[in-house]
């Protein structure tokens, strides 16, 4: 009845999750800070296979203790009692061996970190920079049901609303895990406030998701970097055009620039544009281990592909469309609302269905 491979496969996962939980308790690995996060991530994940294992081997002993009954007993009782827990463990059995064999693909090591989500308005003019603007609150009500924190670092306005362009920083649990099945060329379908006549427009907006890099992940040398203040622009009440709170930074190595005016205080501006500029410079590297993936990866549920249409929201139908799973649903104004838990979900099951392929083959 147990997958004996499986088995085989846990004494060893036992060895390095005991070695992982002594090195985490070393007072001195706290000095390597690159590596004491490596040695939370690892602990996280043999801790899941762990304890998967342990309830897996439970019910196997469950249902070798039914099929003895049933071998050995006679009072009929017992043997219906038997009965059930063979079908019940038989059941349960299957499906911890599923989990464990997820559990046993290499998680992405970005996944647990914050993000970045930039949502730039593309092709359809004021009604793009409109839809950008209903993306982005699609993803602060998602925000909220996950309790997260969204903090906008830069935002250029349209001119009949939403974004032309808006940049924020996500703190959470998971945040990069669950938001970069969300990167690439989102495309709506409806008849836009600017238009007179009632005719149906395409317009799309581009959003990428990056995984936020620690501090310890990128070494920013003051050198390469050039900084520039200039006057906020936009809300922000009497400071605004009057003081040099805004920030540009323009790493000369890469040609990477960013902005921040989100804050009164220059120094809180700074700190942010830093964070953002270390993200995005660390995403260069990040970027080809995307790409080899999605090189590999039928489905390329999670690549970075900034120009692949992934999703059609098309409000005459109330529909929304995820092109790369074939999922189509009829709930387009709750979707809007945030309530796109569903469908991320359904995109880390063809992951991870695809991440298991791949260690199969």
């Amino acid at each position: 009845m147990s997958d004996n491979s499986l088995l085989e496969k846990y004494e060893g996962i036992k060895i390095r999750f005991d070695e992982v939980s002594q090195q985490i308790s070393d007072p001195g690995i706290m000095k390597d800070m690159k590596r004491y996060v490596k040695l939370n991530q690892d602990y996280k994940q043999l801790d899941s296979l762990v304890k998967s294992f342990q309830r897996y081997q439970g019910l196997l002993k469950n249902f070798s203790d039914a099929h003895e009954i049933l071998d050995n007993e006679t009072d009929e009782d017992l043997r219906e009692m038997a009965r059930e827990e063979l079908e019940n463990s038989e059941k349960q059995i299957k499906e911890y061996e599923d989990e464990i064999r997820y559990l046993l693909v290499p998680a992405d090591p970005e996944d647990s970190k914050n993000a970045i989500l930039e949502i730039r308005g593309g092709t359809g003019g004021d009604e793009a920079a409109i839809f950008a603007g209903d993306l982005f609150r699609m993803y602060s009500k998602f925000c909220d049901r996950m309790n997260w924190k969204m903090e906008v670092t830069n935002a250029q306005e349209g001119t009949s609303g939403g974004y032309k362009e808006v940049v924020a920083k996500i703190t959470g649990n998971n945040v990069y895990g669950v938001l970069k099945f969300e990167s690439g060329v989102h495309r709506v379908q409806r008849v836009p406030q600017t238009e007179t006549q009632g005719r149906v427009h395409t317009s799309a907006a581009t959003v990428a998701v990056l995984p936020e890099a620690e501090e310890f992940d990128i070494d920013l040398r003051e050198t390469d970097i050039r900084k520039d203040t200039y006057c906020s622009s936009g809300p922000g009440g009497q400071s605004v055009n009057t003081t040099y709170s805004a920030i540009r930074l323009t790493h000369i190595p890469t040609g990477i620039v960013v902005t921040c005016q989100d804050e009164k205080s220059q120094i809180k501006n700074l700190a942010k544009a830093m964070g953002e500029l270390r993200t995005r410079i660390y995403n260069m590297e990040y970027q080809k281990y995307i790409d080899d993936i999605s090189s590999r990866r039928k489905t390329m549920v999670s690549t970075g592909d900034r120009s692949a249409k992934i999703r059609t929201y098309n409000y005459p139908q109330g529909r929304m469309t995820d092109h790369r799973i074939g999922l189509t649903v009829y709930n387009l104004m709750a979707i809007m609302d945030g309530d796109i838990e569903e469908i991320i979900n359904k995109l880390r099951v063809e992951e991870n269905t695809e991440r298991l392929k791949e260690t199969e083959l």
